[in-house]
């Protein structure tokens, strides 16, 4: 009954890589009692907040079911995707969704980034209060209680040193596996369903519609240049905000990853990590960024170190992003 567990103590200080894998073999094979796709999404929910952890490695509820509603939200009601191995029944945060989304009268067509902050703070609460009791605990179980620490009471969990390492090593093969994983479920428990049709939905449930909010913070504090090239951009449209770290990787949105681009030079560097010399500049500018009151104290900025960008950095490389851009034409001090 490890699912219904309020406190999970870690159990073990180091695990070699084959020890993780075994874990995660367990997870996905018949042996483990999947019922729903929760587990599933709670490890892309861990992929998505790897870096939102603090320097004990622990992570806030309030990220991890951030990210686990929005995806939660995407598949249920925007792609109309029953989440249990029943079909006509319901998972409870599937329950929870539909009776929000019934209740404002939300259409289909919604990403759960378009409701309001309020709205979601609201699903947010009632999701994690539910996962509380079936999910926090199902994974510890599954791992024999090795891969994290957890706390329903103050609402963290702590990563294993050696689990947090391994994620960061293999985090776009394990990324993969669960997708494909959550693809075959959804598959086998809607009518009419196509893995890989699933797949690409599967692979995009994080993308948010807009990343204006974002534009609007940045827009104040650049020079009106694309950050890669140093040409001067004129008017809005004209300009991207890019994932320096490509997103398909980081698979979350932080603003100490982004930054604004010309139309030319987004659209090159596209999935490809920027040169090295980027990532220093992006360093200092984030260093500038953090003496600003109203940027430090944001969610995603008091967790950040330049350090653990230079990890990404080299994490993505070890991950496959081995194709290297840089912009054509550097524009300098125009």
């Amino acid at each position: 009954m490890s699912y219904k567990l309020q406190i999970g103590e870690m159990k073990a200080n180091y695990l070699t890589d084959k020890e993780i894998w075994g874990h995660f073999n367990f997870i996905f094979s018949t042996k483990s009692k999947n019922s729903t796709t929760y587990k599933f999404v709670l490890i892309k929910s861990l992929i998505e907040n790897l870096y939102n952890v603090n320097e004990n490695l622990e992570l806030s509820y309030d990220n991890l079911f951030s990210s686990f509603s929005k995806i939660y939200w995407n598949l249920v009601i925007h792609h109309n995707l029953n989440q249990i191995n029943k079909i006509g029944n319901r998972a409870e945060v599937q329950t929870i969704l539909l009776d929000a989304q019934l209740k404002y009268s939300i259409p289909n067509t919604f990403v759960f980034d378009k409701l309001s902050d309020g709205l979601q703070t609201k699903i947010i609460n009632k999701v994690k209060k539910k996962c509380k009791i079936n999910v926090m605990g199902a994974i510890y179980g599954d791992t024999n209680g090795t891969i994290y620490d957890f706390d329903n009471k103050k609402e963290f969990i702590r990563f294993n040193p050696s689990f947090y390492s391994f994620f960061q090593r293999f985090q776009r093969v394990v990324k993969y596996i669960t997708n494909y994983h959550l693809a075959l479920f959804l598959e086998k428990y809607n009518e009419d369903a196509d893995t890989s049709k699933l797949l690409l939905k599967v692979e995009n449930v994080s993308k948010r519609s807009s990343l204006d909010p974002y534009y609007q913070v940045l827009s104040s504090f650049y020079d009106g240049k694309c950050f890669y090239c140093g040409k001067r951009i004129n008017k809005k449209e004209q300009s991207h905000v890019d994932h320096f770290i490509p997103w398909s990787f980081v698979q979350s949105d932080q603003l100490w990853n982004l930054v604004i681009a010309c139309s030319s030079c987004n659209l090159t560097k596209n999935d490809k990590l920027a040169t090295v010399s980027f990532l220093n500049e992006l360093i200092d500018r984030n260093q500038q960024l953090l003496i600003l009151d109203e940027i430090k104290n944001r969610n995603d900025m008091r967790v950040y170190s330049g350090q653990k960008l230079q990890q990404l950095y080299e994490y993505s490389i070890d991950n496959g992003y081995t194709d290297i851009w840089t912009p054509k034409r550097k524009f300098g001090n125009q």
